[in-house]
């Protein structure tokens, strides 16, 4: 009996060593996949880092603004480009017809119930009148105005001094995302859609002026194409185009057939009246992708639902003739296909992101500003990037929240979940700990796996 005791101890204690052994060789392979998601890079560097510090616009782009402004002496200047930046701004889709008749109808029951309460005789066809009038009255007073914008040379340089800088900020930080996650991309050719001023072929020149050897610029703006040229060539008609190879054009290439390696429809889709139209241009660009997608808009509730439209649209529904079967696949900002969350919850706040830059030198306007934004890039291809077993990448979705041994962190994460995330080195490695302290608004953070977790749903602040 003694000796079985014995025997049994021993065994107890074996196997205590082992379980010790083997928690030793899981930490030594966790603490290795942390350093493995770094790729070599320094943690201030790490493969999420995609934000850019303040951007100016290319020298030669500035100074053919500055003397396409002061050569048109608009009058009022400052005050019509800050009217214009809150129009932009203030800006909303236009009303369906069907939900202004819906809205038309319940207001209209209402009134008809409100009379049938106070009894009495009734004149049924006086009261229909004026039902009628109240109901026109109350829709032409709480119904938004959409009307399409109309550029004429004036307008166009007013948006120049109001949007030139901003938009392009926005552009090359979305554009960003690509050069940074995927460097091996060298597109050939580019189709911007509703090029406006031409910012987006100055963006891609900033990335791929070694590659792009096609840019083609559609806008139905005569005088917006003409802008744009005169940027280009320094506002001297005689002067050879700073960007080769950029070509204009009103409507889009009409072969279904011709695609372009990238696609950029930049503060487009707000310029286009109806769901219907919205949802055929998403298919359309689309159609002319054979790499990357990209689509940005303001930083609005407005601006991001009707990126969220043309999600929805690429991923959930399909054109009747198909040129093309790859599938479209979220780039970012999305680390996930499924429904926006930000979107099913109340209050409905944008998924937004912002970009510092230097404005133009004009009068009224701060040396430095903020572009905020949402965009959505859209992959012809599904990411090709193999991360170590136990690690995903989550997006930080508001200003990260630097304190003493601790960071906050609110993320959007891989399975469609809002989270806040205190990370402290004792939790979450020193790696993903100086990872966070590197990180800010609109970055990559790592998510390592089996690791003790602060974790907050991100309605629990």
């Amino acid at each position: 009996m003694a000796s079985r005791s014995y025997a049994a101890c021993v065994l107890c204690q074996w196997a205590a060593v082992v379980k010790t052994i083997n928690r030793g060789m899981s930490a030594a392979a966790h603490l290795q996949s942390q350093a493995d998601f770094l790729k070599g890079e320094p943690h201030k560097k790490h493969p999420g880092v995609t934000n850019l510090k303040t951007l100016r616009l290319p020298e030669e782009l500035q100074v053919a603004a500055q003397s396409i402004i002061h050569r048109a002496q608009v009058t009022r200047l400052p005050e019509r480009t800050q009217k214009l930046t809150n129009f932009l701004w203030s800006r909303k889709r236009a009303v369906e017809d069907l939900s202004l008749r819906q809205k038309a109808v319940g207001l209209e029951k209402k009134l008809w119930e409100k009379a049938m309460q106070k009894g009495g005789d009734i004149d049924e066809e006086a009261l229909d009148d004026r039902i009628r009038k109240k109901v026109f009255s109350e829709l032409r007073r709480t119904t938004y105005h959409w009307t399409p914008l109309k550029f004429d040379e004036e307008l166009g340089v007013v948006y120049m001094a109001a949007r030139l800088a901003g938009g392009y900020a926005a552009v090359r930080r979305a554009l960003n995302e690509i050069k940074k996650r995927d460097p091996s991309f060298a597109p050939q050719s580019l189709l911007d859609f509703g090029s406006g001023l031409g910012t987006v072929v100055w963006a891609c020149h900033s990335f791929w002026d070694d590659s792009l050897k096609e840019m083609v610029c559609v806008d139905s703006s005569g005088p917006m194409n003409i802008l744009a040229e005169r940027l280009l060539k320094g506002d001297d008609e005689r002067a050879e185009p700073h960007i080769k190879q950029v070509y204009f054009r009103q409507f889009l290439p009409v072969s279904p057939k011709v695609q372009f390696d990238l696609v950029v429809a930049a503060f487009t889709l707000s310029e286009l009246p109806s769901v219907k139209d919205r949802e055929e241009a998403a298919f359309t660009l689309w159609r002319k992708t054979s790499s990357y997608l990209v689509l940005v808009e303001n930083g609005t509730k407005e601006g991001h639902q009707m990126l969220m439209e043309a999600r929805d649209t690429l991923i959930n529904k399909q054109e009747k003739t198909v040129y093309d079967f790859r599938p479209a696949s979220v780039f970012a900002p999305c680390s996930h296909k499924l429904m926006c969350p930000k979107l099913t919850r109340e209050p409905i706040t944008p998924c937004n992101f912002q970009q510092m830059y230097h404005a133009l030198p004009l009068p009224g306007h701060n040396h430095r500003q903020t572009e905020k934004f949402s965009y959505l890039i859209l992959s012809r291809t599904e990411p090709s990037q193999i991360e170590p077993e136990g690690v995903s990448w989550a997006r930080l979705i508001s200003p990260v929240l630097r304190r003493n041994r601790h960071v906050h962190c609110h993320m959007c994460c891989p399975d469609g979940q809002l989270q806040h995330k205190v990370v402290t080195a004792r939790k979450h490695s020193r790696d993903v700990y100086r990872c966070a302290r590197s990180s800010d608004w609109g970055d990559q953070m790592p998510i390592v796996q089996n690791v003790e977790e602060d974790v907050h749903s991100d309605s629990e602040g």
